[in-house]
């Protein structure tokens, strides 16, 4: 039950190679859907997302863990105290190296899917992670990306799983899957 963001980013042909790029959290988002009871599906999301791409294609992405959306205020709670332990593990942090390139290739009004290797920070475990994202460029000054396909995320990847096990006795469920697919779609506007 966890969840991360990740996010691309790209430089706008014509713009100043000093352009960076920052990501609008009210027009960004990411989701997670969790399953409990073996069939009951739960979408649920983080409220804040923070982050930015230099024009060398250095990305790094923050969510902070008190965002954590599920639409049921003690859930909430107990995830972010059981299951994340935001005292002691209060973001997840993503960083990627961005192919500037590719990325410079896209026309305003053209999209393509470029493949991002990320680290993934979380819970105090470090992880690598690849997949595929879709970036459009909306304009010189504004683009989108979103994930190309779910990301499955695993508890155990992030040492996680004795987290799960505490929501799962103190909601009295039979189950909780720690495979937990994690959807986003990011915006991010040029700051020249």
């Amino acid at each position: 039950m966890k969840h991360w963001l990740l996010t691309l980013v790209l430089m706008t042909p014509g713009l100043s190679l000093a352009a960076d790029w920052v990501i609008q959290n009210q027009d960004s988002r990411v989701s997670f859907i969790t399953i409990k009871q073996g069939n009951i599906a739960e979408v649920s999301r983080f409220t804040k997302v923070s982050g930015a791409l230099s024009s060398e294609g250095k990305f790094s992405l923050t969510i902070p863990l008190t965002g954590v959306q599920t639409g049921i205020d003690i859930r909430n709670e107990r995830m972010q105290s059981m299951l994340f332990e935001v005292g002691k593990f209060p973001e997840l942090e993503l960083n990627a190296d961005v192919d500037m390139a590719a990325i410079n290739s896209i026309k305003a009004g053209e999209q393509a899917v470029v493949q991002v290797s990320a680290k993934v920070a979380l819970h105090g475990k470090s992880q690598p992670m690849t997949f595929d994202v879709m970036v459009a460029r909306l304009n010189n000054n504004t683009l989108t990306v979103s994930s190309f396909q779910p990301i499955v995320v695993n508890a155990g990847q992030f040492a996680l799983s004795a987290g799960v096990e505490k929501l799962r006795q103190v909601a009295g469920l039979k189950a909780i899957s720690e495979a937990v697919p994690v959807s986003f779609v990011i915006t991010l506007s040029s700051k020249t």
